[in-house]
């Protein structure tokens, strides 16, 4: 049986950035095993009521947000959801140069190899043939999500001496062609996220169309991430445009998602650039 493995830095992430993908081969019966590194406590609380959890107040948030996750991942229809080395081992760093990085616990202190350790030995549980996670900037530059590849990537070499290393690595991605179709979208709009953006160049995301690898298509799961992403509600508020991008779009945006492929061979693909449309593409059942 196939298996795939995601590696993610908070709870929301996943549904954001992998949620279509993660329904899609949930529904196909494939084993979706997710893997997030920190419960997410230095996030921000767009729930008024929920306020007194915030870090600077109770700093509750973290179990929170375990239950948003909960709930996200029952949407998705994904039963296997693990915290790296057990709920609570490492601590959201928050944004580059906070206090919060140098918290004792943060994930962005974190022994490399201790927790790509951790993270092997899920690898020997389950012995998935794809792993996805970020790529080296953790797409725009989060110390937790770099921690998150970094550590990824070294478990995936670790993991080699057992013989149960991922046989294909992607990291998440977004095709400059999309960016400048949602720059377009939004133009003028009041909750536009691209406000000050006039080309995709200006961002510090975005990837060539001709190096992106893959492009999961998955229609039918589009409300089911939408549904994850609202489970998230201390992190996503229901005005949020990443709400309004979706409406907008409909399972045009939020049901298909793009991967650079980082280790392991091309399969076939289609289009212009030869985008696989399975991340198991060219991999022999096991």
């Amino acid at each position: 049986m196939h298996g795939i493995l995601l590696v993610h830095a908070h709870p929301d992430d996943e549904s954001i950035s992998t949620g279509a993908t993660m329904a899609h081969y949930a529904a196909a019966g494939v084993d979706v095993t997710l893997v997030t590194c920190t419960l997410g406590e230095e996030g921000e609380v767009h729930v008024p009521e929920l306020a007194g959890l915030a870090p600077e107040a109770a700093d509750q948030l973290g179990g929170y947000r375990l239950t948003e996750l909960r709930e996200a991942c029952a949407a998705l229809g994904v039963t296997d959801q693990r915290f790296l080395g057990g709920a609570g081992r490492y601590r959201d760093s928050g944004m580059m140069g906070t206090a919060a990085n140098e918290h004792p616990r943060c994930f962005w202190r974190a022994d490399l190899d201790e927790a790509a350790g951790a993270l092997v030995e899920v690898m020997r549980e389950v012995r998935p043939r794809v792993l996805v996670t970020y790529d080296p900037n953790g797409f725009y530059g989060h110390p937790d999500h770099i921690q998150a590849h970094r550590v990824a990537m070294r478990a995936a070499e670790l993991a080699v001496a057992d013989g149960v290393a991922p046989a294909k690595i992607y990291w998440t991605a977004v095709p400059r062609s999309v960016l400048a179709a949602g720059i377009e979208q939004f133009a003028g709009a009041g909750d536009n996220p691209f406000a000050e953006v006039s080309s995709v160049e200006e961002l510090p995301f975005g990837t060539p169309d001709e190096e992106v690898a893959a492009r999961v298509a998955a229609p039918a799961h589009g409300e089911a991430k939408a549904a994850a992403m609202r489970a998230h509600a201390t992190q996503i508020p229901a005005g949020s445009w990443l709400h309004t991008l979706a409406g907008s779009w409909g399972d045009d945006f939020r049901a298909v998602e793009h991967y650079v492929l980082a280790s392991g061979a091309r399969g076939p693909g289609n289009g212009p650039y030869g985008w696989e449309d399975d991340l198991f593409a060219g991999l022999a059942p096991r």
